[in-house]
């Protein structure tokens, strides 16, 4: 099996029910020819990261949404712990709309399996929506995450003046007055735009790579489609060709019937013309019996 065609199938593992996934896993380490090792070691997911697999799977629109809020808010957390200008408050406040609505939107997809859902469960889907992006690949969690670094911070308010000043650095050694062939001039607008250029060429990239995958998927799951009809029409075929045999065997039965009839017809009349003929013969018998008796 080629190895985009396996990852394919191997992402469709994580969507199937959950307890239908040990058994698909299984019947497709048999297909993967050499991979059936890798295949057979993929881990069935808890309950909290099937249902967010769910999310990957089922809505990558609030999928896409909650994982740029984050690192949206991870940018800015980073810009203020180095010094420059970041808006912490709002980014945060966006990232945790986005969990909020992913959370909700999670929780939908799982109450329509009409699979239950305990506080646990619900706490390890929360939790575990706060520490996405995870090490494993998107749509195929097999455990519960836990925050770590900003995100655990999450929705906690950041007093304002609450700055740390930091201690006066001692006096550099004064440097020689640079030369205008030395002077260099940073362009603090020219930077800033081609940090929003490079940026937004990352999310292309990012956006572009998951559709990328969405459309493997989908031309897995359409040559999933087409060998399952190739091989209703196989079927059809193989029936219609035992049908049209089994029609040739009836009209022949039918034609012997006929001609079975026809025979036993005829030797019906046969056997009519016989009795008449015999009755005839015995009334004459009979006649020529009783002129004797009274001559």
């Amino acid at each position: 099996m080629a190895a985009r065609a396996l990852d394919a199938r191997i992402d469709q593992l994580y969507q199937l029910p959950l307890d239908e996934f040990t058994a698909a896993r299984n019947a497709l380490a048999k297909e993967a020819g050499e991979e059936a090792a890798r295949v057979r070691a993929l881990a069935k997911p808890s309950v909290a990261a099937w249902a967010i697999n769910q999310l990957y799977g089922r809505d990558r629109a609030e999928w896409d949404a909650l994982i740029e809020a984050a690192e949206n808010a991870r940018r800015a957390h980073k810009a203020v712990l180095s010094g420059r200008s970041g808006d912490v408050r709002a980014a945060t406040k966006v990232y945790d709309d986005a969990v909020e609505s992913a959370v909700k939107a999670t929780l939908a997809l799982v109450s329509k399996t009409n699979h239950p859902v305990t506080d646990a469960t619900k706490q390890a889907i929360i939790t575990t929506l706060r520490a996405l992006p995870g090490d494993e690949p998107p749509g195929r969690l097999t455990r519960a995450l836990q925050p770590g670094g900003f995100e655990a911070l999450a929705g906690l308010s950041i007093a304002r003046g609450a700055d740390v000043k930091p201690r006066p650095a001692p006096p550099a050694p004064r440097a020689p007055a640079p030369t205008p062939s030395s002077t260099r001039h940073v362009d603090v607008k020219a930077l800033t735009r081609a940090r929003e250029g490079a940026a937004s060429a990352e999310r292309a990239l990012r956006e572009a790579e998951q559709a990328v995958r969405r459309e493997e998927f989908e031309a897995a799951r359409t040559v999933r489609e087409e060998e399952r009809a190739a091989e209703a029409v196989k079927q059809a075929r193989e029936a219609l060709t035992r049908a049209a045999s089994d029609l040739k065997a009836a009209e022949a039965a039918s034609d012997e019937a006929t001609r079975i009839r026809e025979a036993a017809a005829k030797r019906a009349r046969d056997a009519k013309h016989t009795l008449t003929t015999a009755r005839s013969r015995a009334e004459a018998a009979a006649s020529a019996l009783k002129k004797i008796e009274k001559g």
